[in-house]
């Protein structure tokens, strides 16, 4: 009888706990279909709800004014606020999943290297190539970020430290500074490139048309799927490696999933809007107090909350300095650097 009584309160928590989860997730896609609208609306030229409405679904050929909300909705606002949402939701979720897979609780999306591997590769393409057009030099910065993910992540595999999270970190700040350096060179001795380097580094969702967004998305999406897969043993990985190891947990596979999806995300999103910095690292900072470590939900509260961040700071920066704009990257390093200094000083790193 003392068991059944004792099972009933703590089913009861565990039931209240889901459902404020469930409810927590669903204010966030409000909160984040709210900004979506915001986005269309706000800019140099205001719009209402009601133009936005019809910006969207006007067909070429209407009369002037119409035609000129069209241009502004379709061509300008919608591409760049698909491009935030997409590009938040992957650096969120990088973000905790680079944290649940290090266990290390200020781990961000460049700490594999990739920011620098799809710089170093814009740099390279741009001098060497002479591209000029995103279309064209958004590949070479993915594959310049995952080629930095799979050089970080076979060096922190070798060795007396292999798998050690630590080593990981190691590898992949040694990399990072190898590369930016490498950049620096290649963008100083060349202008064109420098130029190209300058605008793309700064972090921006705009100039970007659904052409690159779609290609993009479909690897984001491959790495969201694999993220879903490694959730339960990231669980259990940050219980240590030897209990996960005795739970039945393949550690090496499980890692390498892992950083794959990482490398996936933040490698796209990178690749479509430059780097980003402290977006992954905030959110799931933030995500961790609004649900606690189980990374089953972590993860997808990490993902909406980088994707409301994103739109948010990139509409902030089309007020801040009108009639000129902020790039939201800057935003979002205004805020993120504040938002890592407190963290530092309340001492509310936690482990992952």
């Amino acid at each position: 009888m003392s068991t059944i009584t004792g099972t009933r309160p703590a089913s009861g928590v565990v039931a209240v706990r889901r459902r404020r989860r469930v409810v927590g997730l669903g204010v966030l896609v409000v909160v984040l279909v709210v900004a979506g609208a915001a986005s269309l609306a706000v800019g140099a030229r205001a719009l209402s709800p009601g133009e936005v409405w019809r910006g969207l679904f006007a067909e070429p050929g209407s009369d002037q004014r119409l035609t000129e909300i069209r241009l502004i909705v379709q061509t300008v606002r919608l591409p760049r606020t698909v491009l935030a949402i997409v590009a938040g939701v992957a650096l969120g979720v990088g973000g905790a999943l680079i944290q649940g897979c290090t266990r290390n609780p200020i781990a961000d999306t460049g700490l594999l290297g990739v920011n620098s591997g799809a710089s170093f590769a814009v740099v390279a393409a741009i001098s060497v190539f002479g591209l000029a057009n995103p279309f064209q030099y958004v590949w070479f910065a993915f594959l310049g970020a995952a080629a930095a993910g799979v050089v970080v992540f076979g060096l922190a595999s070798i060795g007396r430290g292999a798998g050690n999270p630590l080593t990981l970190a190691l590898a992949g700040q040694g990399i990072t500074v190898f590369l930016a350096a490498m950049t620096t060179a290649v963008a100083l001795s060349d202008q064109a490139s420098l130029n190209a380097w300058r605008f793309w580094n700064s972090g921006s969702v705009t100039g970007v048309g659904f052409n690159v967004i779609w290609p993009v998305s479909a690897f984001i999406a491959v790495g969201l799927v694999l993220a879903a897969i490694t959730l339960p043993a990231i669980n259990l990985l940050n219980l240590g490696d030897d209990v996960a190891r005795g739970l039945g947990v393949n550690i090496a596979l499980s890692r390498t999933v892992g950083i794959v999806a990482i490398t996936l995300l933040a490698g796209a999103a990178t690749a479509a809007c430059g780097p980003i910095a402290f977006l992954g690292l905030m959110v799931a900072h933030v995500a961790r107090y609004l649900t606690g470590p189980d990374y089953r939900w972590l993860v997808p509260y990490a993902g909406l909350l980088g994707a409301v961040v994103l739109v948010t700071c990139d509409i902030v920066g089309r007020v801040v300095v009108r009639p000129g704009e902020l790039d939201a990257g800057i935003v979002v390093a205004l805020v993120g650097a504040p938002f890592f200094a407190a963290l530092v000083w309340r001492g509310k790193f936690k482990s992952a």
